[in-house]
């Protein structure tokens, strides 16, 4: 099939098809968990090859390394984990990600509340709900 006629979702198949092993399985995986965490999730195909999942903007990419599967959330450094899911990229000011690797358990309800958190940061309600648990600020007089 011709990768340039395929929709986002057609692509990203392919990729699965193509990932023959056990990141091919952690892929179908983390794809399902997004849907179910979001059901208005859209699929996108970007950078020639990153399957990326936006709703009011991106909120997560998803690459196939060799030894590990990656998933990118693009604000992570500002959703709450509780769970400590993130493992890598932690010390930067905007991205967190989870490495997996061959074997790996994937905590479902916690990635779910990251991607909820995630869509809540974009539509704008994580935000109403954050700057509402603040305390305003004081006007100098």
């Amino acid at each position: 099939m011709n990768v340039i006629s395929m929709n986002p979702s057609e692509q990203i198949d392919e990729l699965i098809a193509e990932l023959n092993d056990w990141r091919g399985v952690v892929l179908v995986k983390l794809r399902k968990i997004i849907h179910d965490a979001d059901p208005d999730v859209v699929e996108e195909w970007k950078w020639m090859g990153t399957p990326t999942f936006s709703h009011d903007g991106i909120f997560a990419i998803v690459n196939a390394h060799k030894d590990h599967v990656k998933m990118t959330f693009s604000q992570g450094a500002s959703l709450p984990d509780p769970d400590k899911v993130f493992n890598a990229m932690l010390g930067g000011n905007r991205w967190r990600a989870i490495d997996f690797h061959e074997g790996d358990e994937i905590d479902e309800r916690a990635l779910k509340n990251l991607i909820r958190s995630a869509v809540a940061l974009n539509t704008g309600s994580l935000k109403k709900k954050i700057s509402k648990t603040r305390p305003k600020a004081k006007k100098k007089s």
